[in-house]
Parts: structure tokens; C-alpha cells; sequence
């Protein structure tokens, strides 16, 4: 029987950084992956003469600056190299009917109050305000992250943090008394967390919009897929070992109730520690249930399942200057607030479309380019007596509607132009990613379970003894470079246990 110090379930971004952590710090580390590709959602796929890009809109916690935390300091702690590019601009945000506006953000801190000052004569001072609170706060965050923080040094040392943290974006943004617009306008990024800027607590929003503009938007040369193999090339030279097309199909427990290894392709293989990057209802139900601690179930059933997409992958056989697209990211939305924009995402609400050569100039051969829809959709969403006969004609009527919204939004014609198109729906994700409905952002971050409340209590109680989880249903939810750092600090803590317990 194989027997390895930690047994990592899952070869997806937050599985592959632990995974080469513990494989860094010596440990017999075994990645078992169901695909035959690594990467999770980190991949690229070929139709045609395009290589698309699948689901990475740009990193935003990936810096050229020397020094800077984040995403680029978990790579360089493990080696790994991967040129990225960074961009300019952050997005274009058109907003339809009244209320309407079409601006754009540039990134970097006087860049982005230059252009909200252009966009809003006047929210400058109130907006600076608002972005300095992250200086204050991030002091609170790494006090956070390093081991179990105790409530009375929140409350004492780092009270703007809590006041801050208690609060959904929009509060704390009223709060510096930002403008209406301006504060509309800022909240243009809340699709890539899944949830609306009246319930998405104020650190998590205002963390992942610094990173974008101090650090600016990169997106790596070679598509994410470039991302994963470098992981992977980092996990196997320091002893780490891959193994594809080799699905999970059990966790193995002792009488006491601590994992013990798991069950792939038939044969047991037994570890010290497991680590999880795939989403607890699956782990739940490929458990023995007298094993799993029923608040550990009660919490995972009481837990709102995130966002997903229907996503449209357009290879067109004109350059986009031929066509007319001048921006990397356009957020196109029928509202300015972003309750509504989610209340009416399946009409238009919000979505947004990518296009890579604006980014990456040579990302499809000269005189073609690419578009990348994404279009927001709840898992309750996806209609549930949709016959297998009709999906096709399903997604592609959907998908229809929003290209030709775009269209006409941006004045321009694509239609007569489209080479190769893919469409992926909740259907495709749940396949892949063997998630519960579909969703790619795991667990919805709003109201109660929110990225704050789930740091302060991970620690607290000890569900499963020697089974660790990592990627978007952790701590920092959903994203790539969410899933880089949970999946840093999950290694962090299989290592500290493993070198307590020799």
C-alpha cells in the first residue's frame, strides 16, 4: 500500500501552491488530479486557429513592482517564473438608460483618482480617502493571516479594521461621502466576486481593487495555462509527484474519525495529511457520513452556493482595430446600481466582454482577434427541465442576445466576422469542475459568510482532523489569486502540523 506525508486532491491553482509548498519544505507529497491536463480552471483550449483563454480575466495581485506582496511573492517563494504583462487600463464601464455613463479607469493610485475625478468633477478627495483606508487596514489583514486572532486585539489595536469589516462596500463608501456616480462607478468590478456592492463586505472588495490598481491588471504571456505547468514544474523538482486521469473517489478515515488517506482508481493510498482543493459537499459525499462532524455538514448546507457564467468564446477573422474594439475589459450593464445589475443579470443586467489582443497583441494570428462574454448566472438560475435535445439551441439563442447587445452598445459589427465559436454554461463547469450546480465561485461571500467572518473563525473549530481545504470555497473565496494565497497558507499549516507531530 502507497503511503505519502500529505495527499494533495486536486491539481486546480489553490491545490497546485500547496502542493509544491509542502513538496519545497521536504515532505512526500502526491498531487492526484481527475483530468489529464493540471490546472483546474487554469487551462487554455483550441478551436480552430485560436487558442482561448478559458477564464482568467487579469490577475490583479500579480506585481512588477520589487517588494510588493501578494501573488508574485508566493511565486517567487517557490520558484516559480512566469512573464506576465500589465496593463494600462483597468476597464471601459457603459452603463445603458438613466443614470447612464460610459467611462474608463486607468490603473495605478494618481491615474485611477485622475480618471474618477474626469469621469465625477469633484469625488477625487473622497475617493483617495477611500483607498487609503487599505493602507490602514492591511496591517490588520497580515495579523490576520498569521495564526489566531485574538478578538480583544481587533477590537483594541486594529478597531478601524473591525468597523471597516463589519460593513458592506457601499456603507463604508457613503461613509467618506463618495458621489453617487463615483461610487457606482468603483463598483463596476463586483461581478468578479459574485455579489452585489450593498451586501459585499467593504475589506474584501477594497483588497482585491487596490491590488488592481497599485499593481495594475497582468495577464501571463502564454495564457493561464502557463501559470499551472510552471507549478507543476516547480512541484516536481522538489520531489513532487503528479498523477492524471486518477479521480478521488473516497476519503479514508480511522476509528477516531481523522482522514488517513483516500481511494483512487481502486487502490488506497494512505497520507498524514490530505488537502482538499475540491469544493466540502463533494468531500461530504464521498466520505463515510458517521465520520463527518455535523456541524461540519450543518455549515456547508447553510452555505449559499456562488456565482457561475455562460461564458461565449469568439474567434473572429478580423483584427479588433479592423472591428472597432479599442478596450481590453468592457463592463456593460442596463443599471448603475449593482443590486439591480444582479437582480436583472439574465436581461442584460451585467456582463462583460474580453479581448485578448487588445492585451496581447499576438494572442491570435495577425488580422483575426478574440472575444471573451462572460455572463453572470446563479446556479438556481440554469433552468432545471431544460431537455438534452434543447440545449444546444438553449445557450446558442442566449448567447445570440448578447452579442448582438454588444453590437449595438458598442456600435459595431462582430456577427460576420465570428470563425469559431464555444459556448460553456453551468452544465459545462459542473463537469468539469464537479462542482454542486455548475458554480465557479464556490460559496457565495455575502452576508454572513463573508471573507472577514471566515478568517476570524477557520481556526476556531477543528472539523476534520488531518484534512485541510484550499481554492475558492476557502477563506478568500473565489479567483486566482485568492486561490494562490489559501492555497500558500494551507500549505503553510500542513507543514507547521507535520514538523509538530515528528
Amino acid at each position: 500500500m502507497e503511503r505519502y506525508d500529505v495527499v494533495v486532491v486536486g491539481a486546480g491553482n489553490g491545490g497546485l501552491v500547496a502542493g509544491t509548498a509542502i513538496a519545497q519544505a521536504g515532505f512526500k507529497t502526491l498531487i492526484l488530479e481527475k483530468h489529464n491536463l493540471p490546472g483546474g480552471c487554469s487551462t487554455s483550449f483550441v478551436r480552430g486557429r485560436f487558442e482561448f483563454e478559458p477564464s482568467l480575466h487579469e490577475l490583479c495581485d500579480s506585481s512588477d513592482n520589487e517588494g510588493d506582496m501578494g501573488m508574485q511573492s508566493i511565486f517567487d517563494r517557490l520558484g516559480v517564473k512566469v512573464p506576465m504583462l500589465h496593463e494600462k487600463n483597468l476597464l471601459r464601464a457603459i452603463v445603458k438608460g438613466e443614470g447612464g455613463y460610459d467611462v474608463r479607469l486607468r490603473a495605478g493610485y494618481d491615474e485611477f483618482l485622475d480618471s474618477m475625478e474626469e469621469a465625477v468633477p469633484g469625488c477625487r478627495e473622497s475617493v483617495k480617502k477611500y483607498l487609503d483606508l487599505m493602507v490602514l487596514l492591511n496591517e490588520a489583514q497580515d495579523y490576520m493571516n498569521n495564526g489566531v486572532p485574538n478578538p480583544a486585539t481587533l477590537m483594541g489595536k486594529y478597531g478601524d479594521f473591525v468597523r471597516a469589516a463589519s460593513h458592506s462596500n457601499d456603507e463604508i463608501m457613503a461613509g467618506f461621502g463618495i458621489p453617487e456616480k463615483a461610487k457606482n462607478i468603483i463598483d463596476t468590478y463586483w461581478g468578479y466576486l459574485g455579489v452585489p456592492c450593498d451586501d459585499l463586505n467593504a475589506l474584501h472588495y477594497l483588497s482585491m481593487i487596490e491590488a488592481y490598481i497599485k499593481k495594475r491588471p497582468a495577464m501571463p504571456y502564454n495564457r493561464s495555462h502557463e501559470l499551472a505547468l510552471a507549478l507543476v514544474k516547480a512541484f516536481q523538482s522538489y520531489g513532487g509527484e503528479i498523477r492524471y486521469n486518477s479521480e478521488v473517489t473516497e476519503f479514508l478515515y480511522n476509528s477516531a474519525g481523522a482522514v488517513i488517506g483516500v481511494k483512487a482508481g481502486g487502490k488506497e493510498i494512505l497520507a498524514r495529511k490530505v488537502v482538499s482543493n475540491i469544493i466540502p459537499n463533494n468531500v461530504f459525499n464521498m466520505s463515510d457520513e458517521t465520520k463527518i462532524p455535523k456541524s461540519a455538514v450543518k455549515l456547508a448546507n447553510a452555505r449559499k452556493l456562488g456565482l457561475s457564467f455562460i461564458t461565449a468564446y469568439l474567434g473572429l477573422d478580423a483584427s479588433a482595430q479592423e472591428l472597432g474594439i479599442e478596450d481590453y475589459s468592457v463592463f456593460i450593464c442596463n443599471s448603475p446600481d449593482t443590486r439591480k445589475q444582479y437582480e436583472d443579470r439574465l436581461n442584460f443586467g451585467m456582463y462583460v466582454v474580453n479581448c485578448l489582443n487588445i492585451a496581447l497583441p499576438g494572442a491570435s494570428e495577425e488580422g483575426t482577434s478574440m472575444l471573451f462574454f462572460t455572463l453572470p448566472m446563479m446556479p438556481e438560475d440554469f433552468p432545471a427541465d431544460l431537455k438534452a435535445e434543447d440545449y444546444k439551441k438553449y445557450k446558442n439563442d442566449y448567447v445570440r442576445r448578447y452579442i448582438e447587445d454588444y453590437e449595438k452598445t458598442l456600435g459595431i459589427n462582430i456577427s460576420d466576422h465570428i470563425e469559431e465559436i464555444a459556448i460553456a454554461t453551468p452544465v459545462t463547469f459542473a463537469r468539469y469542475l464537479s462542482t454542486p450546480a455548475g458554480n465557479i465561485y464556490a460559496y457565495s461571500n455575502g452576508g454572513w459568510d463573508n471573507v472577514v467572518l471566515r478568517t476570524v473563525f477557520d481556526n476556531i473549530d477543528k472539523k476534520i482532523p488531518n484534512l485541510s481545504f484550499c481554492g475558492g470555497h476557502g477563506i478568500r473565496g473565489d479567483g486566482f489569486s485568492s486561490a494562490y494565497t489559501t492555497g500558500a497558507m494551507t500549505g503553510e499549516k500542513v507543514i507547521a502540523e507535520l514538523r509538530r507531530e515528528m
